[in-house]
Protein backbone atom coordinates (compact mmCIF):
# COMPACT_ATOMS: atom_id res chain seq x y z
CA UNK A 1 0.00 0.00 0.00
CA UNK A 2 1.31 3.45 -0.90
CA UNK A 3 1.93 5.87 1.92
CA UNK A 4 0.37 9.29 2.37
CA UNK A 5 1.56 12.65 1.09
CA UNK A 6 1.67 15.21 3.89
CA UNK A 7 3.30 18.35 5.13
CA UNK A 8 3.99 19.57 8.64
CA UNK A 9 4.87 23.18 9.44
CA UNK A 10 4.91 25.69 12.26
CA UNK A 11 2.70 28.75 11.76
CA UNK A 12 2.13 32.01 13.64
CA UNK A 13 -1.34 32.81 14.95
CA UNK A 14 -1.84 35.27 12.09
CA UNK A 15 -1.07 32.69 9.42
CA UNK A 16 2.60 33.10 8.54
CA UNK A 17 5.04 30.20 8.26
CA UNK A 18 8.13 32.40 7.77
CA UNK A 19 9.15 36.02 8.27
CA UNK A 20 9.33 38.38 5.33
CA UNK A 21 11.67 37.37 2.51
CA UNK A 22 15.35 37.99 3.19
CA UNK A 23 17.88 36.62 0.67
CA UNK A 24 19.35 33.45 2.11
CA UNK A 25 22.76 34.64 0.95
CA UNK A 26 22.42 37.46 3.49
CA UNK A 27 21.16 35.23 6.28
CA UNK A 28 24.13 32.86 6.03
CA UNK A 29 26.90 35.30 5.15
CA UNK A 30 29.23 36.91 7.73
CA UNK A 31 28.32 40.34 6.36
CA UNK A 32 24.61 39.61 6.73
CA UNK A 33 24.84 38.97 10.45
CA UNK A 34 25.15 42.70 11.08
CA UNK A 35 22.16 43.57 8.87
CA UNK A 36 19.14 44.61 11.01
CA UNK A 37 16.79 42.82 8.57
CA UNK A 38 18.70 39.58 9.01
CA UNK A 39 18.80 39.87 12.80
CA UNK A 40 15.05 40.54 12.86
CA UNK A 41 14.42 37.56 10.54
CA UNK A 42 16.52 35.23 12.69
CA UNK A 43 14.83 36.41 15.89
CA UNK A 44 11.34 35.80 14.47
CA UNK A 45 12.29 32.43 12.98
CA UNK A 46 13.88 31.29 16.25
CA UNK A 47 10.81 32.33 18.25
CA UNK A 48 8.50 30.53 15.81
CA UNK A 49 10.45 27.28 16.05
CA UNK A 50 11.29 27.55 19.76
CA UNK A 51 8.94 24.69 20.69
CA UNK A 52 11.12 22.06 19.02
CA UNK A 53 14.60 23.12 20.19
CA UNK A 54 14.35 21.72 23.75
CA UNK A 55 12.98 18.31 22.68
CA UNK A 56 14.95 15.13 23.09
CA UNK A 57 14.31 14.18 19.45
CA UNK A 58 15.72 17.47 18.12
CA UNK A 59 18.89 17.06 20.17
CA UNK A 60 19.30 13.46 19.04
CA UNK A 61 18.68 14.16 15.36
CA UNK A 62 21.09 17.10 15.24
CA UNK A 63 23.60 15.24 17.44
CA UNK A 64 23.59 17.92 20.14
CA UNK A 65 24.07 15.31 22.83
CA UNK A 66 21.89 13.46 25.29
CA UNK A 67 19.01 14.88 27.27
CA UNK A 68 16.15 17.08 26.17
CA UNK A 69 12.48 17.31 27.02
CA UNK A 70 9.93 14.59 26.46
CA UNK A 71 6.17 14.95 26.18
CA UNK A 72 3.74 16.09 23.49
CA UNK A 73 6.12 18.25 21.47
CA UNK A 74 8.81 15.59 21.46
CA UNK A 75 6.29 12.90 20.46
CA UNK A 76 5.02 15.00 17.53
CA UNK A 77 8.53 15.77 16.27
CA UNK A 78 9.62 12.14 16.50
CA UNK A 79 6.45 10.77 14.88
CA UNK A 80 6.80 13.17 11.94
CA UNK A 81 10.36 12.00 11.34
CA UNK A 82 9.59 8.31 11.75
CA UNK A 83 6.69 8.29 9.28
CA UNK A 84 8.69 10.03 6.55
CA UNK A 85 10.18 7.74 3.92
CA UNK A 86 11.08 10.50 1.46
CA UNK A 87 11.08 14.31 1.57
CA UNK A 88 10.25 16.71 -1.27
CA UNK A 89 11.37 20.34 -1.29
CA UNK A 90 11.70 23.34 -3.56
CA UNK A 91 15.02 24.60 -4.88
CA UNK A 92 14.96 27.74 -2.72
CA UNK A 93 14.69 25.65 0.45
CA UNK A 94 17.50 23.41 -0.76
CA UNK A 95 19.77 26.33 -1.60
CA UNK A 96 19.30 27.79 1.87
CA UNK A 97 19.75 24.40 3.53
CA UNK A 98 22.87 23.58 1.56
CA UNK A 99 24.53 26.49 3.35
CA UNK A 100 23.12 25.82 6.81
CA UNK A 101 22.67 22.06 7.29
CA UNK A 102 25.46 20.10 8.95
CA UNK A 103 27.47 17.69 6.82
CA UNK A 104 25.14 14.92 7.96
CA UNK A 105 21.91 16.51 6.72
CA UNK A 106 18.99 15.93 9.14
CA UNK A 107 16.70 13.97 6.77
CA UNK A 108 18.32 10.51 6.66
CA UNK A 109 16.12 9.61 3.67
CA UNK A 110 16.12 10.35 -0.06
CA UNK A 111 15.16 13.98 -0.77
CA UNK A 112 13.69 15.05 -4.12
CA UNK A 113 14.23 18.69 -5.08
CA UNK A 114 11.83 20.45 -7.46
CA UNK A 115 14.07 22.53 -9.70
CA UNK A 116 14.58 23.97 -13.19
CA UNK A 117 18.26 23.06 -13.24
CA UNK A 118 19.65 19.56 -13.72
CA UNK A 119 22.23 18.36 -11.23
CA UNK A 120 23.72 14.98 -10.34
CA UNK A 121 22.46 13.38 -7.11
CA UNK A 122 24.24 14.66 -4.02
CA UNK A 123 24.89 12.03 -1.37
CA UNK A 124 25.51 13.06 2.23
CA UNK A 125 26.60 11.04 5.28
CA UNK A 126 23.82 9.48 7.34
CA UNK A 127 21.54 8.23 4.55
CA UNK A 128 20.45 11.49 2.87
CA UNK A 129 20.74 11.71 -0.92
CA UNK A 130 19.36 14.71 -2.80
CA UNK A 131 17.85 14.05 -6.24
CA UNK A 132 17.06 16.97 -8.56
CA UNK A 133 13.96 16.76 -10.76
CA UNK A 134 13.37 19.37 -13.46
CA UNK A 135 10.06 18.28 -15.02
CA UNK A 136 7.44 19.45 -12.54
CA UNK A 137 5.87 18.72 -9.18
CA UNK A 138 3.92 15.64 -10.32
CA UNK A 139 6.97 13.91 -11.78
CA UNK A 140 8.88 14.74 -8.60
CA UNK A 141 6.12 13.23 -6.47
CA UNK A 142 5.92 10.09 -8.65
CA UNK A 143 9.63 9.48 -8.14
CA UNK A 144 9.36 10.24 -4.43
CA UNK A 145 6.47 7.79 -4.02
CA UNK A 146 8.42 5.05 -5.76
CA UNK A 147 11.41 5.62 -3.50
CA UNK A 148 9.24 5.77 -0.36
CA UNK A 149 7.52 2.43 -0.96
CA UNK A 150 4.80 2.04 1.67
CA UNK A 151 6.10 4.92 3.81
CA UNK A 152 4.89 8.52 3.65
CA UNK A 153 6.16 11.38 1.50
CA UNK A 154 6.65 14.69 3.30
CA UNK A 155 6.48 17.96 1.38
CA UNK A 156 9.09 19.78 3.44
CA UNK A 157 8.77 23.26 1.93
CA UNK A 158 9.15 26.02 1.29
CA UNK A 159 5.79 27.75 1.22
CA UNK A 160 5.49 27.98 -2.56
CA UNK A 161 6.19 24.28 -3.01
CA UNK A 162 3.65 23.32 -0.34
CA UNK A 163 1.08 25.60 -1.95
CA UNK A 164 1.62 24.06 -5.39
CA UNK A 165 1.08 20.53 -4.10
CA UNK A 166 -1.91 21.53 -1.98
CA UNK A 167 -3.59 23.46 -4.81
CA UNK A 168 -3.01 20.53 -7.19
CA UNK A 169 -4.90 18.19 -4.84
CA UNK A 170 -1.82 16.06 -4.21
CA UNK A 171 -1.72 16.36 -0.39
CA UNK A 172 -3.58 13.78 1.73
CA UNK A 173 -3.17 15.44 5.11
CA UNK A 174 -1.20 18.11 6.91
CA UNK A 175 -0.27 19.25 10.39
CA UNK A 176 0.13 22.78 11.65
CA UNK A 177 1.97 23.58 14.85
CA UNK A 178 0.35 26.84 15.92
CA UNK A 179 2.76 29.09 17.80
CA UNK A 180 1.48 31.86 20.11
CA UNK A 181 3.04 34.79 18.28
CA UNK A 182 2.14 37.35 15.62
CA UNK A 183 4.32 38.19 12.62
CA UNK A 184 2.23 40.91 10.99
CA UNK A 185 4.07 40.38 7.71
CA UNK A 186 5.86 37.48 6.10
CA UNK A 187 5.15 34.40 3.99
CA UNK A 188 1.62 33.09 4.42
CA UNK A 189 1.05 29.35 4.37
CA UNK A 190 -2.12 29.39 2.29
CA UNK A 191 -1.42 32.16 -0.24
CA UNK A 192 -2.14 31.11 -3.84
CA UNK A 193 -4.29 28.14 -2.75
CA UNK A 194 -7.83 28.06 -4.18
CA UNK A 195 -10.14 27.58 -1.15
CA UNK A 196 -13.02 26.49 -3.39
CA UNK A 197 -11.13 23.35 -4.42
CA UNK A 198 -10.17 21.96 -1.03
CA UNK A 199 -12.29 20.60 1.84
CA UNK A 200 -10.66 20.03 5.24
CA UNK A 201 -11.52 17.75 8.14
CA UNK A 202 -9.80 18.18 11.48
CA UNK A 203 -8.68 14.78 12.75
CA UNK A 204 -6.50 15.59 15.74
CA UNK A 205 -5.56 18.32 18.19
CA UNK A 206 -2.72 18.06 20.70
CA UNK A 207 -1.70 20.96 22.95
CA UNK A 208 1.47 21.42 24.95
CA UNK A 209 2.45 24.31 27.18
CA UNK A 210 4.13 25.99 24.19
CA UNK A 211 2.07 25.27 21.04
CA UNK A 212 -0.98 23.49 19.63
CA UNK A 213 -0.58 20.75 17.02
CA UNK A 214 -3.51 20.50 14.57
CA UNK A 215 -3.94 17.77 11.95
CA UNK A 216 -6.29 17.87 8.94
CA UNK A 217 -7.16 15.55 6.08
CA UNK A 218 -7.88 17.03 2.67
CA UNK A 219 -10.41 16.23 -0.03
CA UNK A 220 -11.44 17.81 -3.31
CA UNK A 221 -14.67 19.80 -3.26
Amino acid sequence: MAGKVFFSVTMSLDGFMAPENVPFEDVFSPQGQSDPRVRRWLAKWSELQAWVFPTRFFRENLKFGEGGEEGTDNDVARATFERTGVSVMGRRMFDAGEQSWPEEAPFHTPVFVVTHTRRDPWERPGGTTFHFVDDGIESTLDQAREAAGDRDVRISGGAETIQQYLDAGLVDEFSITLAPMLFGTGIRLFDHVDPDRIALTQTRSDASSRVTHLTYTTAKR
